[in-house]
């Protein structure tokens, strides 16, 4: 095998071809409801670690539990890059009628790009907070949250900061 690019290979590069079963694919006993993204700082210098919160309301009759999913997208890059990667998950217990504040860090480590070293660049990116990926059709309503934030500074290597 010479070719060793993942493009064509997972779904994660298939230009808008959904996969059958994406992560987060399922039913509830409940529903949930995403309010409040806030990513901060809005700009970060290069080398720096992105803080995430998002609010979980339980707008169901039952207690119940929630996959939490943050996804990053890469708004321009370099190099070929995923159409989003999964950064952060977390399963959340939330009884019915209540809501709990969740906090994430998104690490820079998390935006490098692979160009022949792991690289770090600035440029525009997007987040996505909610129960499934981004633009996923399911039989269970899920929302998605979105929100950009910019990276200033030049590229450099990963080990570089």
């Amino acid at each position: 095998m010479e070719n060793y690019t993942m493009e064509g290979r997972t779904y994660r590069y298939y230009g808008q071809e959904a996969p059958l079963y994406p992560f987060g694919y399922g039913l509830s006993y409940t529903t949930f409801r995403y309010r409040d993204l806030v990513l901060s700082p809005p700009v970060l210098p290069v080398c720096a670690n992105l803080t995430v919160s998002v609010v979980l309301e339980n707008m169901g009759p039952c207690d119940g539990e929630e996959v939490v999913q943050l996804y990053l997208r890469w708004e321009q890059s370099s190099v070929p890059v995923p159409r989003w990667q999964l950064v952060a998950f977390r399963r959340v217990a939330v009884l019915a009628g209540r809501e709990t504040k969740l906090s994430f860090q998104v690490l820079a480590e998390q935006r490098a790009v692979w160009a022949q070293d792991w690289r770090l660049e600035p440029g525009t990116f997007t987040l996505f907070a909610g129960g499934q990926q981004p633009g996923q059709r399911v039989r269970a309503p899920s929302e998605v949250l979105s929100a950009r934030f910019g990276v200033t500074g030049t590229a450099r290597p990963l080990s570089g900061c």
